[in-house]
């Protein structure tokens, strides 16, 4: 129960303390120094991030960070097993990233500051033209050499298991054309979630081979893709409950 509440007192404290040091690094960012700027964000959410894992005392076990590109277009798409996986996310990626954000998460206090100034897009999935311009900008960002998150299973498995993919969700990953950097994550639900309080369990993240988009053929792209990318997180997912 103390690593509970020291994790939640530090979780509020951090985000509130940080948002004035986001504000001035988004002011110079709309004066035109993005990319430091871009690079000094990530660095505070990326330590805020580590620090809660540490008091959370999770044994992280990582993999795969070679096949991550350091400057090039990317998109990453992952399993999503809990609220723990933005952490792990923010922590262990190495690079800048945003991610499309339900638009809810709007009425969020500090939390709707942070998405935002993380690059983060809400989407209104009730109105069709809104959410295809929140896609094309994402995929309009990734082209211009940055990275964004998916979730294809469209919300938290919470311990079920890999879930299947929703039609659609990868078309942020078809439209940009970038190769794809799948992640299968394990154990996140069990620190938080599973029993509503904060657990010392091992968790993995792993991020596979990198799989390109560009040569697929346009007429099954989607379907080639999501069929790929299940099958390696499926798969290393499997390979890490054999060897547990």
């Amino acid at each position: 129960m103390i690593k509970t509440t020291l994790s939640f007192i530090y979780l509020v404290i951090a985000m509130i303390l940080l948002i004035p040091i986001g504000f001035l690094a988004g002011i110079f960012f709309l004066l035109g120094l993005r990319k430091a700027m871009k690079v000094v964000i990530y660095k505070l959410a990326q330590g805020w991030a580590r620090s809660l894992i540490f008091i959370a005392r999770c044994k992280i076990t990582v993999k795969g960070r070679e096949n991550i590109p350091r400057k090039t277009p990317v998109c990453f798409v992952s399993n999503h097993c809990g609220y723990f996986d933005i952490l792990l996310l923010l922590a262990y990626c190495g690079r800048p990233f945003g991610f499309v954000a339900k638009k809810e998460l709007l009425l969020v206090p500090f939390l709707n500051i942070w998405i935002f100034l993380l690059g983060g897009l809400f989407i209104d999935r009730t109105n069709v033209r809104k959410a295809i311009r929140t896609i094309n900008e994402g995929a309009q960002r990734i082209r211009a050499g940055g990275a964004m998150i998916i979730f294809p299973e469209g919300h938290r498995s919470k311990g079920r298991g890999l879930l299947p993919f929703h039609p659609g969700s990868l078309k942020l990953a078809t439209m940009a054309e970038a190769p794809i950097v799948p992640i299968a994550i394990e154990g996140s639900y069990e620190v938080l979630e599973k029993n509503k309080r904060v657990c010392s369990v091992p968790v993995n993240i792993s991020f596979l081979p990198l799989i390109e988009t560009a040569n697929l053929p346009s007429e099954d792209k989607k379907q080639i893709l999501s069929d790929r990318i299940y099958s390696a997180i499926k798969e290393e997912l499997e390979n890490n409950a054999r060897n547990a």
